[in-house]
């Protein structure tokens, strides 16, 4: 298909139809334009799909193709089940480095080899049966992260505490710390992110639901497990608060239909609790993530609707009566996703900035995002051809204002550069480029999902 005949000509979607096939185990030299600060030392880890087949099994879902590694290399061993590839995100739990996806396998990597060097079932240590790929890694390393459990025949939204240990295994203290009903028992919301608070585990149930009787039948039939999920646009969203002293649910608020699957942070202030999210009118985002969606997006008319989402944010009025409605209001007039923010600082406190990629099919597929929460302010960086991954926020030392320090994102390129990547660093008050390390990789490099930056220790 020409460029002409393309209805989105400045997305390429061969960024997201690419396989790694050669893994690089060994540094490879890169070139390094513009100047590095000086202070930025440490390690950006990525993850995200690595390989859309495995043999003569082709994957139908993006979230179902095998998993890549970056350090800034994959990590799959085709003997183990799909629903143990850790593809979506890399977390910290003490001096200990995994790979996660949403069931309970995760996979200990070497940060400096990337070699898997573990595979944990967290069920062997916690009574759940999946969790959320995004947990919260507090300020004192303590971790804390939404999974289902099931507990004579009844299943539960639980809340798990991974107490900080400075040296290995921080698994086997894991304990359920709080909980929940789902509002379907047997059809529970999927969850791909929750919240926290000073006071609060803030649960965003949307009624986009699980399946459990899918699951059991896509898993015996060997179909994608995202087959399981359900939308229910007639329903409305519920917002549920747990006690983070009790444990216990406290009150559940209403707000309108949506799909989200990140929120971009919760705290509370002045009598209220905030929820800012990266929300849609409906779910037609993850079919817009079918592999045969991506290879004919450009003759698809509705492509860029299904991800037509917004960042909105809800205010609640903490002494309302139970299920009281809230509007979700819009922040900014710009479709965002993968939002950070200031995290080790502000993460469930009041913040102004945060920061994402653009979800915006048909104008600015490849743009990285400032929002400015007070002001609606929005600053962008794009270069042509080229998407950015997640914009992860790095500090300046002895930082004074929450957006002083830079911003790290790695770089892939459309068609005409397919083995090309880069680690781009931005100054992120004022969103221009400070410098970027740029590689030639020996096979296609797909674009990556989420990461982590791991400082380096004095």
């Amino acid at each position: 298909m020409s460029s002409y005949d393309q209805l989105y000509p400045n997305c390429d979607p061969d960024v997201w139809l690419r396989s790694c096939e050669l893994e690089v185990e060994k540094p490879i030299e890169g070139e390094i334009t513009g100047e590095m600060p000086s202070w930025l030392r440490g390690t950006l880890l990525r993850n995200g799909p690595g390989s859309l087949k495995v043999g003569s099994t082709r994957f139908e879902h993006l979230f179902d193709s095998a998993s890549l590694l970056h350090r800034l290399a994959a990590v799959f061993n085709p003997g183990e089940a799909m629903s143990d590839n850790a593809m979506i995100s890399i977390y910290p739990f003490g001096d200990e480095i995994y790979a996660f996806t949403e069931t309970p396998v995760i996979h200990r990597i070497d940060p400096i080899t990337l070699d898997t060097l573990e595979r944990k079932n967290l069920a062997d240590s916690i009574a759940i049966v999946n969790h959320t790929a995004h947990p919260h890694v507090m300020p004192n390393g303590d971790v804390y992260n939404v999974g289902m459990s099931l507990v004579k025949c009844r299943i539960r939204h639980v809340v798990v505490k991974f107490p900080f240990n400075e040296k290995g295994d921080m698994f086997q203290r894991a304990h359920i710390v709080g909980h929940m009903k789902p509002r379907w028992e047997l059809h529970p919301a999927y969850m791909h992110t929750f919240g926290i608070t000073e006071n609060y585990f803030v649960i965003v149930e949307q009624p986009l639901s699980v399946s459990l009787l899918g699951v059991v039948k896509n898993q015996l039939a060997d179909a994608p497990l995202i087959n399981s999920l359900k939308w229910n646009p007639e329903h409305e969203t519920q917002i549920v608060l747990i006690s983070r002293k009790t444990g216990e649910e406290v009150k559940r608020y209403r707000t309108e239909t949506l799909f989200y699957l990140h929120i971009i942070n919760t705290f509370e202030q002045d009598g209220k609790l905030v929820v800012d999210l990266c929300a849609y009118k409906d779910a037609k985002a993850l079919d817009a993530m079918y592999i045969q969606s991506i290879e004919t997006m450009q003759s698809n008319a509705n492509y860029a609707d299904w991800f037509r989402g917004r960042p909105k944010r809800i205010e609640i009025l903490l002494d309302a009566p139970q299920f009281t409605h809230f509007d979700a209001t819009v922040l900014v007039d710009y479709g965002c996703e993968t939002p950070r923010i200031h995290y080790d600082l502000y993460n469930g406190r009041p913040y102004r900035y945060f920061y994402a990629i653009s979800s915006e099919v048909d104008v600015s597929p490849g743009s990285l995002i400032k929002v400015d929460t007070m002001t609606g302010e929005v600053k962008t960086w794009s270069n042509v051809n080229c998407y950015p991954s997640e914009p992860i926020f790095v500090p300046a030392p002895n930082a004074k204002e929450e957006d002083e320090g830079v911003l790290l994102s790695a770089l892939v390129w459309g068609s005409n550069r397919q083995r090309a990547v880069a680690l781009l660093v931005l100054d992120a008050r004022s969103m221009r480029e400070v410098a970027r390390a740029e590689f030639i990789t020996p096979s296609p490099a797909p674009k990556c999902l989420h990461g982590w930056f791991l400082p380096e220790r004095a």
